[in-house]
């Protein structure tokens, strides 16, 4: 499915780790490819009224910034630091949603609360340093705050968009992108991204927090066992 399906991460950017090219080159790719099919989802997602634009408007500038400066940020960081950063988000996240019960919210009324802000943009400033996990971050994030699964999605799949334009720049200007992984990792996303929408839709809430809780789980030993066995 795409990199932004939540759990992608444990496929995705570690099997192109095993082809060999430098983790900025991978990174790099990889934010241009996000940044394509998040938008050809997002869109869809859009059209069908699961975002508003007022919410989407005011997301941009904690998304826009957090990923231009943790593009910024990225050389700072060594990868098995952001591993560890990613594996206490991840856990902090999935324990939050496993105790804590969803808002009640009438889906067609429900906005943004501004108290995730912060989050987002710590969120964005991650994607733009790292970012698998990233986006299971950000349904946690959407879903604890009494969005439906996919007005989460499309939130998710709008602020990657964004993060990931803005993280792009940075890695473009460094000549940090493997222009080879970017076109076919995009082709094959946006395929991905398509399928993942459709099944989205077809099935029932229950079975998607299920999915998003296994693969959330399956993402954190994946981590773990690279933080341990680099």
């Amino acid at each position: 499915m795409s990199e932004h399906w939540p759990g992608a991460a444990v496929t995705g950017m570690p099997s192109l780790l095993l082809i060999g090219p430098p983790i900025y080159q991978i990174i790099g790719s990889v934010k241009f490819s996000n940044m394509i099919s998040s938008f050809s989802s997002f869109y869809i997602l859009f059209k069908k009224k699961q975002l508003k634009l007022k919410d989407a408007l005011q997301l941009i500038p904690f998304a826009l910034f957090g990923g231009l400066y943790g593009g910024l940020l990225a050389n700072s960081f060594s990868e098995k630091a952001m591993n560890l950063l990613a594996i206490c988000l991840l856990t902090v996240a999935l324990i939050m949603n496993l105790i804590k019960k969803p808002l009640p919210s009438d889906e067609s009324d429900w906005h943004l609360p501004k108290k995730v802000y912060p989050f987002l943009f710590g969120i964005s400033v991650y994607d733009g340093m790292f970012g698998p996990g990233q986006a299971t971050m950000l349904m946690y994030t959407f879903l604890g705050n009494g969005a439906t699964y996919l007005q989460s999605l499309a939130f998710t799949r709008f602020q990657t968009f964004i993060s990931c334009t803005a993280a792009f720049i940075p890695y473009f200007m460094a000549g940090n992108i493997a222009r080879g992984i970017a076109i076919y990792y995009t082709i094959g996303s946006l395929i991905g991204s398509q399928l993942a929408l459709r099944v989205a839709q077809r099935i029932s809430t229950g079975q998607l927090k299920f999915i998003l809780h296994s693969v959330t789980i399956a993402l954190l030993i994946q981590l773990v066992i690279r933080v341990a066995f680099p």
